[in-house]
């Protein structure tokens, strides 16, 4: 099979911090590359790019948002240039692109336009939780956000735990930045006191906190999470 063009998944740093410190150079040198670049918010793309590469041109840069306000049907184009063997970047707006990122679409069609695609090491923040948390990382399932409604979650937290318990699983989710404090609060009150539950915070930033307690503990000793980003992990 002949493929066409080069779809490159580029990295970004988890918050603010120096991006050469968590990035390999294989980023900048792409970075440095390529003019085209498909991102979720054409700000902080640039702010981004030119703090890797101050000295790329920004007025060069071709930039396709990738939002929840990008119209489906234009995406297919924004891989136009790669079906003339020309390069594109997929940016995240934070780690690693289409992981929990809307990316994950344009990597799809990529395939089915017979696109190389090139994933570049870069940080996660659910692997490095999972590295950080002393569970299972032969068996994790990443279940994304856990409902809103008060008794849909906890029965979701209910599931999870067994799920964790019955196959030696861990557990990992996510919330909102501000509903963090909540959602710590409701891990605590509904999983049995012995079950575990790892908070992984501000991950690569200096404010890092990677924490496994039980949730026993937890109810006990709470933790500020509020707006700050956050990754939990349970086990049984």
């Amino acid at each position: 099979m002949k493929l066409t063009g080069k779809l490159y998944l580029i990295p970004t740093t988890l918050g603010d911090t120096e991006p050469l410190e968590v990035l390999p150079i294989s980023v900048k040198k792409v970075l440095e590359m390529t003019n085209e670049f498909i991102v979720e918010n054409e700000k902080t793309a640039r702010r981004f790019i030119k703090r890797v590469c101050p000295k790329k041109s920004q007025t060069d840069l071709i930039l396709h948002p990738l939002n929840k306000f990008t119209d489906p049907a234009d995406i297919p184009s924004f891989l136009n240039s790669c079906m003339e063997g020309k390069i594109v970047g997929l940016l995240s707006e934070a780690g690693c692109p289409a992981i929990a990122d809307p990316g994950a679409d344009i990597v799809k069609i990529a395939h089915d336009k017979n696109i190389q695609v090139r994933p570049l090491v870069g940080p996660s923040s659910i692997l490095l939780a999972m590295m950080g948390s002393g569970f299972n990382g032969q068996n994790f399932t990443f279940n994304g956000y856990l409902p809103i409604d008060k008794g849909e979650r906890k029965a979701t937290i209910k599931r999870l735990e067994k799920l964790s318990h019955d196959y030696n699983q861990s557990q990992i989710f996510i919330e909102t930045p501000y509903r963090n404090n909540k959602m710590l609060e409701d891990l605590s009150s509904t999983l049995h006191p012995n079950t575990e539950i790892c908070v992984a915070c501000d991950i690569t930033l200096p404010s890092e906190l990677i924490i496994t307690k039980t949730a026993q503990y937890w109810s006990k000793n709470p933790v500020d999470l509020h707006k700050r980003p956050t990754i939990f992990v349970i086990q049984k």
